[in-house]
């Protein structure tokens, strides 16, 4: 009996169009790129139902010529390029052939289109086209006023109801397609861009007359926190055009961060940590900064021909570009950036540590992402150990400790200084107690901030002068579902126009609102965050800078500390205290 199968053409098709189309937000990024291939200067996208239902768009294009309607929708087929050297020299979105009959695999297509080139057989441009599942239905002359394309398509995974039902609300989903939209937006500031849900319109650009207007309008951020930069460098070939945020764009995550290689948007983990590395010179840890970095290369230098998204690339000399791009950041930053514009707060937002309100002002933030440095944790009985040369020294470099024991050195230690702003030191009789407080601040305040949440008795205060957030597309979004929830953490919010709200309250033990707010907006789908996950992410964005704590603060944290359910580790599971035993110096100093 045979095992191996030839698989059917329909089966091949499906499979293919998993690859290019997961969701919505595929199918118009593949439609928005042919949009701009074709040279349209004003593009629409109307969703109805997130985009299952339905994706619209229509672009002023050059459109499709009929005699390329009888095989778009065929694989591989493509009008960027006919030869494998066409790849070196590639200045267009598409190229593989794989976008349109993937869609048309796994949907219902109508597609409208007139051609500026006549057809040699047939003197009439427009025409309609109906393809379903990857069959043709139809294809029939259309009146159509205006050059250009108009498709439609319906009915997303009709027939692959297993992909269908992986998809998420529509707030998720739209949030997915203002990320598909609007790094393309950024990088064709004299493009016109719609996009609409149901009527409803989620974002509206028209013509800027400059990138910088158009990053700022994008984004609702203001023009003056932006640094602009145009340099070419002849011998390495290479142009870097960026707009860089001040120190006054400061947020929780990298929302705000955008990469292009020859007008492309890419991702790319290695030039986005060099460049969040020069912008630790100048912003607190635990935060990111805005910027638009734009690099101009020979294409023969850029691999596009990755993945079928095309979003990751590979770059000839890619040390030679990160060089240059910190080079020109730094220089930017540090020598042209402007002081941190800040506002005077009024007594309601001023607060001091107290016996009921332990927040030092601004306790130091580290960075949650980053693992532990140091050798691995193991277990051994409960008892967290790290791993060292021998079984000895893991005994001796004690993460946590029996409860009771650490608990009991813990009260009757001596504090003895604190370093780096980070670490509070305390000695007993043979063992050192290093505890990060920043990790424990943030245990104190989330157990409080639990409570609270949990007895519905958060305590806030109005704030005197509302704060006012200019929100992103996204953030918008996701401020419409997330209301209710801030309401519950004490948070309460009005729309003060079309792109921001006013923050009218602000829970007593939280300090930067805004931070916090900004969080808990990037954090997306509502039925996630349960009261757990509310207070940990809020208390997580709260506390952003680091103070030397004197004898009496750091005394006071220990019996705050103390106090916790469990004291012994952050809400995000990093330790809040270790201790180095006599033993482990011992050793290190071959004193045994």
């Amino acid at each position: 009996m045979n095992k191996v199968n030839i698989l059917t053409p329909d089966v091949i098709a499906k499979i293919a169009a998993g690859e290019a189309v997961d969701r919505p937000a595929s199918v118009v990024k593949e439609l928005l790129e042919n949009a701009i291939d074709a040279g349209a200067t004003r593009i629409e996208i109307n969703l109805k139902d997130a985009g299952r239902e339905l994706v619209h768009i229509k672009d002023n294009g050059s459109g499709i010529s009929p005699s390329d309607l009888e095989r778009i929708f065929q694989r591989h087929a493509t009008s960027k390029i006919s030869s494998i050297e066409d790849l070196e020299k590639l200045l267009s979105m598409g190229f593989r052939g794989e976008a349109l009959y993937s869609i048309a695999a796994v949907s219902d297509v109508t597609l409208k289109t007139q051609s500026v080139m006549p057809s040699p057989k047939d003197n009439n441009t427009a025409w309609v086209l109906h393809v379903r599942g990857g069959i043709r239905q139809s294809l029939e002359p259309a009146a159509i006023s205006h050059t250009g394309t108009d498709i439609k398509v319906a009915e997303l995974f009709f027939n692959t109801p297993a992909r269908r039902k992986f998809l998420k609300n529509n707030a998720a989903e739209l949030r997915q397609v203002l990320n598909i939209v609007v790094p393309y937006t950024l990088i064709y500031p004299e493009k016109r861009f719609l996009l609409t849900h149901e009527g409803r319109t989620l974002l509206d650009l028209r013509p800027a007359s400059s990138q910088l207007d158009r990053v700022a309008a994008a984004l609702n951020l203001n023009m003056h926190h932006f640094l602009e930069t145009d340099q070419e460098f002849v011998d390495e070939k290479i142009r870097v055009k960026m707009i860089l945020g001040n120190i006054n764009i400061q947020r929780p995550r990298r929302d705000l961060q955008f990469i292009f290689i020859n007008g492309r948007p890419i991702e790319s983990k290695t030039l986005s940590f060099n460049l969040n590395d020069v912008y630790k010179l100048i912003l607190p840890p635990g935060v990111y900064g805005a910027f638009i970095a734009n690099i101009t290369l020979d294409s023969a230098n850029v691999d596009v021909n990755i993945h079928p998204t095309k979003r990751e690339v590979r770059l000839k000399d890619e040390s030679r570009v990160i060089s240059i791009l910190r080079r020109v950041t730094e220089h930017q930053l540090m020598h042209k950036g402007s002081p941190r514009h800040i506002s005077v707060p009024n007594e309601n937002n001023m607060s001091f540590p107290n016996e009921n309100n332990m927040s030092f002002p601004n306790v130091l933030i580290g960075n949650p992402e980053k693992a532990l440095s140091g050798p691995p944790i193991k277990t051994f009985g409960g008892v967290k150990t790290v791993d060292s040369l021998d079984d000895d020294n893991m005994r001796d470099f004690l993460l946590f400790g029996e409860d009771n024991t650490l608990r009991s050195k813990f009260t009757r230690a001596r504090f003895i200084g604190s370093f780096l702003q980070k670490f509070l030191i305390f000695e007993t009789d043979e063992s050192l107690l290093i505890v990060d407080q920043h990790a424990a601040q943030e245990r104190i305040m989330y157990e409080k901030f639990k409570d609270q949440i949990e007895s519905a008795q958060v305590e806030s205060q109005p704030l005197l002068t509302p704060l006012l957030l200019k929100l992103t597309p996204q953030e918008k979004l996701a401020w419409e579902e997330l209301n209710e929830k801030l309401i519950l953490a004490g948070i309460e919010t009005t729309q003060f126009d079309d792109d921001t709200i006013a923050v009218q309250t602000q829970p007593l033990l939280l300090k930067n609102i805004e931070n916090v707010v900004r969080t808990l907006l990037a954090e997306g789908k509502a039925s996630r965050i349960d009261h757990d996950t509310l207070a940990r992410r809020a208390c997580k964005a709260s506390i952003v800078a680091g103070d030397r704590l004197d004898m009496a603060q750091a005394a006071f944290q220990r019996k705050q500390l103390l106090e916790c359910k469990d004291p012994f580790i952050c809400p995000h599971g990093r330790p809040t205290l270790i201790e180095v035993t006599q033993g482990f110096l011992d050793r290190q100093f071959l004193r045994t």
